[in-house]
């Protein structure tokens, strides 16, 4: 899967594991979707799952990890892969954007993703099998860019794996879950949570003001493929400026999570937020506990890479000191469950008085 600020990659077994307890099996609303790691997890455990996320890459990425079916589009996925391995380069809109006037691929590289999403772009291909192929695009892009993992700057120099051609491979797809077939949406949270109910939810909200879309601007021109105006050196899409979300807002995103936590329709709330995110871990406590008892475990964790390297300014010279490498992972738990899940990870439990 593509490399992501806020992943879950390492949490996932204690994510599972919590829910797991919670209910050996079932349904899952996973609302701020993202990679669509946990999600996978989930139907990878038998839960039928409901994915969302507001951009249009993520959601993309849920189609394919979340409701595409491998005993439905393994083999035309495979025979689809390897179709367009085959297709020569061409010099298009993302060669311009993203190897010409920036620096975040190599231009073969850039022209066979050009040749490629054209390719994708004139076939009639059913929407799952689509988001297959999208996937396993960005996929394959991710695997030779220049960044140190988001796309608001590249790099100075261009990195070792950005030598490398590109190659689509078949996503690792998974069978339908035992639980009943899972879904993807893309939808804002507070419009999503009037139309879906299930077991359990599982929410990890944006930490900060800085949107995804921003951090991840080319994975959404590339699904999108809609071409559009740019500025920065960046190369954004322009209505990155206007897409806002009050999950991203420090003024908004109390009242936002507490319209989720108060109206989505489950039996239990499973919540990842760490401590450098815009609501304390006090604050967190306060707005779950409307629902009933809450349980917090925490974990330490290591910093994304882009802050374990330093702050630096538009020419690579280094202006900032690394704070900090580590930062603490909290999962709240909202469930008539409560005590037996502080039972099951006695060494994770927390005292909600702790700082």
């Amino acid at each position: 899967m593509i490399k992501y600020l806020g992943s879950k990659r390492v949490l996932i077994p204690l994510i599972t594991q919590v829910i797991t307890s919670l209910e050996t099996q079932g349904s899952v609303i996973d609302l701020f979707s993202g990679t669509a790691r946990v999600g996978y997890g989930l139907k990878q455990q038998g839960y039928q799952v409901f994915a969302n996320d507001i951009n249009t890459y993520a959601a993309i990425l849920a189609a394919c990890y979340v409701q595409a079916d491998a005993q439905r589009w393994r083999d035309e996925a495979k025979y689809w892969v390897q179709e367009l391995n085959q297709i020569k380069g061409i010099e298009g809109y993302f060669t311009k954007c993203f190897c010409r006037d920036s620096s975040f691929f190599q231009v073969p590289n850039g022209q066979k993703i050009d040749a490629i999403r054209e390719r994708i772009e004139a076939e009639s291909l059913p929407y799952e099998l689509r988001a297959i192929l999208l996937t396993s695009l960005m996929e394959a892009a991710d695997r030779v860019d220049s960044t140190c993992g988001v796309q608001m700057s590249f790099l100075k120099r261009w990195s070792v794996r950005s030598y490398k051609p590109l190659k689509l491979r078949v996503p690792k797809l998974l069978p339908k879950a035992t639980s009943g077939k899972s879904y993807a949406y893309r939808a804002d949270a507070l419009d999503m949570i009037e139309q879906l109910s299930a077991d359990i939810a599982y929410l990890d909200p944006p930490y900060n003001q800085h949107k995804y879309i921003g951090n991840y601007h080319i994975w959404e021109s590339l699904v999108l493929w809609d071409k559009p105006e740019v500025y920065g050196v960046a190369r954004k899409r322009v209505d990155v400026r206007d897409r806002l979300s009050a999950f991203n807002s420090r003024r908004q995103i109390l009242k936002a999570l507490q319209r989720v936590i108060d109206d989505i329709d489950v039996n239990h709330l499973v919540v990842s937020f760490n401590n450098e995110g815009h609501i304390t871990k006090d604050e967190m406590i306060q707005l779950l506990s409307r629902r009933g008892e809450v349980v917090v475990l925490a974990q330490n964790s290591r910093r994304y890479v882009g802050a374990q390297i330093g702050i630096h300014n538009q020419q690579g010279a280094v202006v900032g000191k690394v704070s900090h490498l580590h930062n603490t992972e909290y999962i709240f738990v909202v469930s008539p469950k409560a005590q037996y899940i502080k039972a099951q990870f006695p060494d994770l439990a927390v005292s909600l008085y702790d700082a």
